[in-house]
């Protein structure tokens, strides 16, 4: 793979910010779509940052071997939102972002070339992608996903003190909102692009119960589902072990 580390202003955070882009060297041009890799957009966790990745898995060799592009954002701690009080992350990745990606290198700006995913808060990001930009995501995968945002918030959580207000406002503007996965699962079911999704968490990971009911919404509202569970944490052990797993999901 070649790896750039990018360093830019974006117009829609009003700052500096970083991303990593990973492109694949051995791919012939036949696997290319129209001379074009597909994308992954890969979204790290709370505490994380983009470069969390590449320090504690092999997604880099992984991504390879599949003809895989790779994008990496940095999102602080953002929870991938248009934040009640900071920066509109949610905008700049779902808008600003893909076009700078599609300007400057050799990836599909089509939909079933296109994915996310994530791990822990990231999982959130990927799913609410999908979820909310159906028109752009074939599938999204989420590996212990912070996927029921509002028992997130009201609950034992890895906030810091007014940190969950400042992002997604109240709990009760948040419950029902556009950043509410659970209500977003329902509304995405009736919609004319329903994207893929993978779901993945281990039985001992605190965010287990939250996964279960995104799960049975989810399957509730017909969406079309893949979800896996067996022994783990939240940690990197266990990511690790879902990671190939996940990327022969995706409908490449």
């Amino acid at each position: 793979m070649v790896y750039m580390q990018m360093s830019f202003y974006s117009e829609t955070l009003g700052m500096s910010t970083e991303a990593g882009v990973m492109l694949p060297l051995s791919t012939p041009p036949s696997a290319m779509r129209d001379g074009k890799y597909p994308v992954l957009y890969l979204l790290h966790g709370l505490g994380g940052d983009h470069s969390e990745w590449t320090r504690n898995s092999a997604v880099e060799r992984y991504a390879e071997s599949r003809g895989l592009a790779l994008v990496l954002p940095r999102a602080d701690r953002s929870y991938y939102t248009d934040m009640k009080q900071g920066g509109a992350y949610f905008t700049y990745l779902s808008e600003e972002l893909p076009r700078l990606i599609q300007r400057g290198f050799a990836v599909s700006g089509r939909r079933e070339d296109t994915f996310a995913a994530g791990i822990s808060m990231g999982g959130y990001g990927a799913f609410k992608l999908a979820l909310r930009c159906p028109e752009h995501y074939a599938a999204a995968a989420s590996l212990s996903g912070g996927l029921d945002i509002v028992r997130r918030v009201t609950g034992p959580n890895g906030f810091r003190p007014g940190e969950a207000e400042r992002i997604f406002g109240s709990p009760e503007e948040l419950s029902g909102s556009g950043n509410d996965l659970l209500a977003l699962a329902g509304k995405a079911a009736s919609g004319e692009f329903r994207p893929r999704l993978y779901q993945c968490c281990g039985t001992e990971d605190f965010l287990y119960g939250g996964n279960r009911a995104f799960l049975d919404q989810a399957v509730t509202a017909g969406l079309d589902i893949a979800y896996e569970e067996g022994p783990g944490g939240h940690e990197w052990e266990y990511w690790e072990r879902q990671l190939t797993r996940m990327l022969d999901w995706l409908p490449l």
